[in-house]
């Protein structure tokens, strides 16, 4: 039921931004007196209409897009450089799609053709719809940052290690050796305060004093059910690959290079933290960057789609564009995996992050020239 509820939720987010992005069109083109007849959301038979004024608003039965049509699209031929008929004497397919996009223009009302408006006007009436995707998705984000708040790990625990971590090895044998978190009494819910007497309030900085912190016994005080408690922790070493600025495991010769760091145990909990406006603004700039350079491999993609139809073996890279097809499994996913962790307000945040990241996608891809 929740994964329906999901996938519900993102097509009525898909119908508004559509909605949206096709008034972005409608408001600019009305405002410049260019002729509306139609403005629609979806594709084929039509499910409701209403007529307001000259324009017909309605629904149709595809939610795949949407549509406003504008009166006169194309502009009148010149007869003494683009003669109308072709050899056999019939409209050229161009001269029939010129005459079709002036057929809603009554007598009188030559001037309100859509190929009479200067170009800055005829720019703001084609990128409009565009930047109304653009501006959702920042309204989204900041719904999000300031509103609801970001999943944020904290220095509350939510996971143990019962041994230490053996390469290629997911579940502990009899005879391992327990985690220092075991040892030191930890439970689920206890809130780290200090760390070898250094305060910490973010789960980087509980990161960064077991990294720098001794090898040897030191204590952690933790809050648990309201009160105050220390523990005495002892961190093991382990070796661990080493991680570049972008994230990648580091290899030397087609190994990943290891180095020894103080191992304890311990995961974080994820809750919602409210950041400032300032936060969503560069994470829905630097989304709009991201988009773009997803969109730019597109070609590339394509070529090796086409490749791994003949070579089964091939794989492909990192960054893909989505398919609707998963775009619709992530929000049934999200919709459907109620839990005590994942509360309703942190698969809000997620769902309204999905939908502001369709929205630059949009954007994006309007604003490729084709």
């Amino acid at each position: 039921m929740g994964f329906a509820i999901g996938i519900l939720i993102l097509v009525v987010g898909l119908l508004f931004a559509i909605g949206l992005h096709e008034l972005g069109h409608l408001v600019p083109a009305k405002r410049f007196g260019v002729k509306v007849p139609q403005y629609f959301i979806g594709f084929g038979p039509t499910l409701w209409s209403t007529r307001r004024g000259e324009t017909e608003y309605g629904v149709k039965a595809i939610p795949l897009g949407g549509f406003v049509r504008l009166a006169g699209m194309y502009p009148a031929a010149r007869t003494d450089t683009s003669p109308p008929l072709d050899r056999h004497g019939r409209l050229t397919l161009v001269e029939e799609a010129r005459a079709a996009s002036r057929e809603d223009l009554g007598p009188g009302e030559e001037h309100r053709d859509f190929a009479s408006l200067s170009v800055p006007k005829k720019l703001a009436v084609m990128f409009g719809g565009p930047l109304m995707n653009w501006l959702l998705a920042l309204v989204l984000l900041l719904v999000v940052f300031v509103g609801l708040g970001t999943g944020t790990a904290t220095t509350r625990i939510q996971s143990i290690s019962e041994c230490l971590p053996e390469v290629g090895v997911t579940e502990c044998a009899a005879d391992a050796a327990p985690s220092p978190a075991h040892e030191a009494g930890f439970q689920l819910g206890d809130r780290v305060t200090h760390w070898n007497g250094v305060p910490v309030d973010e789960w980087t900085e509980l990161t960064e004093a077991i990294r720098t912190g001794p090898a040897s016994a030191y204590p952690v005080e933790i809050l648990r059910d309201g009160q105050a408690h220390t523990l005495t922790v002892t961190p093991a070493l382990i070796d661990r690959p080493v991680f570049d600025d972008a994230g990648q495991v580091v290899l030397e010769d087609g190994e990943p290079v290891l180095e020894r760091v103080p191992f304890v145990g311990v995961g974080p909990a994820f809750e919602l933290v409210r950041k400032g406006p300032g936060e969503a603004v560069q994470a829905w700039w630097e989304g709009t960057g991201a988009t773009f350079g997803v969109i730019a491999t597109v070609p590339v993609q394509l070529w090796n789609t086409t490749v791994s139809l003949f070579s089964p073996d091939s794989e492909g890279g990192g960054r893909s564009v989505i398919s609707v097809v998963g775009v619709g499994a992530i929000a049934g996913e999200i919709g459907g995996a109620a839990s005590e962790e994942y509360t309703l307000a942190m698969r809000t945040v997620d769902m309204l992050g999905l939908l502001a990241s369709l929205n630059l996608a949009l954007f994006a891809f309007n604003m490729i020239p084709l």
